[in-house]
């Protein structure tokens, strides 16, 4: 087709999850109460470590960030989500279509790369605690954090730079709840090989080469790992664990997803929700229910909310009795 005799699609139509009116109600209920925890629970972590000095390490900065992208990761396309529940005519912008793509890129491949970040940070604390101050101190871990987001931005243009310019012409349908490359590229009115192959290369290749990455670090842990004695294996197990299921959880889907683009699976949409709401959901539960130096620092954040409301109160007491 001629690229220059097309007019371009002002709108996509999404067909979100299901067709069933009962579902959808029952998934607005649903999805309400997950994003709402996923945000209040990542907030919670965040507060947590920004507050307490003793988790300004490495280590809780870079959870502390993963939660932020957790939030990220779950906003740009849930509460489109949960308000199209409610309504038959689900359509997006061309311009929201292509905003949700951007900031899905970015967002997810700010976390893998956090991901691998964190996987360094414990590499080099349980393989070489000696010299973990002065190879992971503030300078580096400030810069592995700024780094993966730096990274997320530039691998989201790349793949916003062969999408944008695509001829939408005509079929405007998404078979998904939101917009994504490996549905919507397949709308464009040209032969989508090349932009499908370059989405393989990029996104496929990114997530496949840090979950590589990981699985490295962690071969290189574990074997390290059984030359310590049996309660510092047992925590630096209990960390690996906790580490090895959140990526699991992360690229699991990921991968499945965009290392076939050129099929449209069914679990696609499956896959896709876990990825976006019941991963950023379970991340907070994992680190936190596993990490004793987290909870306790939650339980001081809590004691002094408790202690700040007193005072305020008797505060308030004393005034009414001055009166």
């Amino acid at each position: 087709m001629d690229q220059g005799n097309y007019s371009r699609v002002a709108e996509f139509v999404l067909l979100g999850l299901c067709s069933s009116w009962k579902l959808q109600y029952f998934f607005f209920v649903l999805f309400n109460f997950l994003y709402i925890a996923i945000v209040l629970g990542n907030l919670l972590i965040v507060l947590t470590v920004i507050s307490e000095p003793a988790l300004h390490t490495p280590m809780y900065i870079m959870l502390g960030n993963l939660s932020v992208l957790d939030i990220f990761l779950a906003t740009y396309a849930t509460p489109k989500m949960i308000h199209d529940f409610l309504y038959e005519s689900k359509t997006i912008s061309f311009e929201g279509c292509m905003a949700q793509i951007f900031l899905l890129h970015v967002f997810a491949g700010g976390e893998m790369v956090l991901l691998v970040a964190m996987a360094y940070d414990r590499y080099v604390a349980i393989c070489k605690p000696l010299h973990y101050t002065t190879i992971m101190n503030l300078y580096k871990c400030t810069g592995l954090v700024v780094g993966s987001w730096v990274i997320g931005i530039m691998h989201s243009l790349s793949q916003l730079a062969f999408t944008i310019n695509l001829p939408f012409c005509g079929p405007n349908i998404v078979d998904s709840y939101y917009c994504d490359l490996t549905v919507v590229i397949k709308l464009a009115c040209t032969d989508t090989y090349v932009p499908e192959l370059l989405m393989l290369l990029d996104s496929g290749l990114m997530g496949v080469t840090s979950f590589l990455l990981l699985l490295i670090s962690y071969t290189v842990i574990l074997i390290t790992v059984q030359h310590h004695s049996s309660v510092g294996r047992a925590k630096a197990c209990s960390i690996l664990t906790a580490h090895v299921t959140v990526v699991t959880l992360f690229f699991g889907p990921c991968i499945f997803i965009y290392a076939w683009p050129f099929s449209n699976f069914p679990v696609d949409k499956v896959l896709s929700v876990f990825s976006t709401v019941f991963t950023p959901i379970l991340n907070p539960i994992i680190y936190t229910l596993r990490n004793k130096e987290v909870k306790s620092a939650m339980h001081k954040l809590k004691t002094r909310y408790v202690s700040y409301r007193l005072l305020f109160h008797l505060s308030l007491t004393r005034l009414d009795l001055l009166n």
